[in-house]
């Protein structure tokens, strides 16, 4: 992959960092990328070792989880907020890379977090996919 394809597709993914709750899909992040969506999905996934779809709803899961640690909002509304359109989909993927449900995340303690360093507690709490184990 050369400096320029890579370039172009670090464009493509600060933008979901950006723009993670507006109406993303592949198709308009390939032309940020300047590339066909078929070649963005290889090429991105083949850089960042996970889809652009993955990519995107783990920075919408990882605001999530902020939201729903320090704000009031509902988890319907946090859902709408980080530009999740369906409330049982945002869910089931906050579910998989967290471990637990949006409301039993929120309802844990999470006060270990209170003394640990802002640029620290997204390392410590970015969504990482729960893999289950077959009996």
């Amino acid at each position: 992959m050369d400096v320029d394809e890579l370039r172009r597709l670090r464009r493509a993914r600060d933008r979901m960092d950006r723009e993670y709750a507006q109406p993303l899909d592949v198709p308009a992040l390939a032309r940020t990328a300047l590339m066909s969506t078929a070649h963005f999905s290889r090429r991105f996934r083949e850089a960042y070792s996970e889809t652009p779809y993955s990519y995107l709803m783990t920075r919408r899961i990882e605001r999530a989880q902020w939201l729903l640690r320090d704000s009031d909002m509902s988890v319907t509304e946090v859902c709408f907020t980080v530009g999740c359109m369906s409330l049982g989909s945002f869910s089931a993927r906050f579910t998989q890379l967290v471990g637990e449900s949006p409301s039993a995340y929120r309802a844990r303690d999470h006060s270990e977090l209170e003394v640990v360093p802002g640029c620290e507690i997204m390392v410590l709490t970015r969504p990482r996919k729960q893999f289950s184990r077959s009996a």
